[in-house]
């Protein structure tokens, strides 16, 4: 069902630029703005007559690169803009995890629980798995998505968490909690029932309440429980092979993503979400660090995701992203804590339609803005 983007990420939350960013942390070079740098080296990703993308990169919580490419609707040639919405499909399970984080500031739970003290119809499967194994995609639950009961016209039928759950809680685990990661929308389907039972709100209305409307995130909520009038971006697919025409994408009811992906979301939204998480707030800080510390394995070795993020490096710079991609729709949202540049890519093409992926468009525009292109 989703579709995480093969990235790689870092931990540190809050720091000082390194000697060689602050070298380069001028707005030109070589006589060429940051923003004409950027420009030049991801335009040419775009063709005239494919979908497109929107693309935000800020520094200091400030843009210092804000542009629109391609077509929002290919069918009427309709022109990207920038304000245009998308689903962001896995960038939705950072969202998940903070609100999860919001109820462990608020000792509503502990990352320790057993998830069956808020699920008791979950399954005994022999071993404890807690919050944190859902978090980490470390709990060894199977990914329900995957499977092919899953696939087609199976896909627009609306189910609620219970009857999502139901698909996959009598699998058996595919590993011991905590001795591996595989990703999971399971895990993240979980959570927002965890969240749901906790609060006595639906999820929609808690992450509203609780994220969105107080950051000022008025384009983000959860699929049809949008707060203001939407303005999207239409999905696309190829109709064939990577050579073909562009259509628009198969419908999804996006019930069936619940926590783990049914976000609508626009780059200035999730610019603010950068900066929030820049300027430690919502969370507490010690929890804000748990998020970006990679989970350590049974045998003692760091996995490269914390919670909602994956924790890597992108030329020796700490960095921490996630990628999304669902139904038409492919997302990559990226911050270099260190460097204090952040940047999102919201496209309106599919992962495997033979275009650019968005994290290789992000990751190109980062390492301009950090002066190592």
């Amino acid at each position: 069902m989703l579709k995480l983007t093969p990235v790689c990420f870092a931990a540190l939350l809050l720091s000082q630029a390194p000697a060689a960013f602050a070298q380069n942390a001028g707005t030109t070079v070589a006589g060429q703005s940051l923003a004409a740098q950027i420009d030049a080296a991801i335009a040419p990703y775009f063709k005239p007559g494919d979908p497109g993308a929107t693309i935000i990169v800020t520094r200091d919580g400030k843009r210092v690169f804000y542009k629109s490419y391609g077509l929002a609707d290919v069918a009427k040639q309709q022109a990207m803009k920038l304000n245009m919405d998308f689903q962001v499909g896995a960038i939705a399970k950072q969202f998940a995890a903070a609100a999860i984080m919001l109820l462990v500031d608020d000792r509503q739970l502990a990352l320790d629980d057993d998830i069956r003290k808020y699920l008791p119809g979950f399954p005994d499967k022999g071993s404890k798995i807690t919050i944190e194994h859902l978090l980490t995609h470390t709990s060894g639950i199977v990914d329900h998505g995957a499977k092919p009961e899953h696939a087609g016209n199976a896909m627009n039928l609306a189910k609620t968490p219970a009857q999502l759950i139901a698909t996959f809680k009598d699998d058996p685990l595919e590993f011991a909690p905590g001795s591996r990661s595989r990703y999971s929308d399971a895990g993240y389907v979980l959570l927002g029932a965890i969240i749901e039972k906790i609060s006595e709100q639906p999820y929609a209305q808690f992450v509203a309440e609780r994220i969105f409307v107080p950051l000022e995130m008025n384009d983000t909520a959860c699929d049809r429980h949008e707060r203001a009038p939407r303005l999207p971006a239409l999905p696309h697919v190829r109709s064939g092979d990577a050579a073909s025409a562009w259509v628009a994408a198969p419908s999804m009811n996006m019930s069936q993503a619940c926590a783990a992906g049914t976000l609508v979301s626009t780059i200035d939204d999730l610019a603010k979400w950068n900066r929030t998480i820049s300027r430690g707030r919502l969370l507490r800080p010690a929890s804000w660090a748990r998020v970006f510390t990679p989970f350590k394995l049974n045998n003692g070795e760091a996995s490269n995701y914390g919670y909602g993020w994956e924790v890597g490096s992108l030329r020796g710079h700490a960095l921490m992203s996630q990628g999304g991609a669902i139904n038409g729709y492919s997302a990559y949202t990226m911050r270099l804590p260190q460097d204090r540049v952040d940047v999102a890519v919201l496209s309106n093409a599919d992962a495997g339609s033979g275009v650019t992926p968005p994290f290789e468009v992000a990751s190109k525009a980062a390492a301009i803005a950090i002066g190592q292109p």
